[in-house]
């Protein structure tokens, strides 16, 4: 691994739809970051964040095998910053449970999660 990739923020993406998921891959590519999937089950995102920490995660709450709650959990625990995108969400419990974390209802314009991936890149 060169210097250069090693200095870029790594993104875990959990996206069970292929065509939303293709989409938050090139999204996260304009900024220059580390793609980590998309990942279309619990399971796997589970695995791949064990396999390589990552900085930031876009996470689609239902997936193919159970929500990503479990996961969700342990990225939060590990203050790993969390952008909830679903269509799926309840505000209020995600507010709750995951207060850090931001929530992007779909269909979120492409502008907004680039603006809050910049945001946690910089940050980062």
């Amino acid at each position: 691994m060169t210097d250069k990739q090693s200095a870029q923020p790594r993104v875990l993406i959990m996206e069970d739809d292929y065509i939303v998921g293709l989409d938050m891959v090139e999204q996260a590519k304009v900024l220059g970051l580390l793609i980590d999937g998309p990942h279309a089950t619990l399971a796997e995102g589970q695995a791949a964040a064990k396999s390589a920490k990552p900085d930031l995660a876009i996470l689609d709450i239902e997936l193919t095998d159970g929500d990503v709650f479990p996961l969700a959990e342990k990225l939060s625990e590990a203050n790993i910053p969390i952008i909830f995108h679903s269509g799926h969400t309840d505000t209020g419990d995600l507010d709750e449970r995951f207060p850090k974390a931001h929530i992007c209802a779909k269909p979120c314009p492409p502008n907004i999660i680039l603006d809050i991936l910049a945001d946690k890149r910089r940050a980062a």
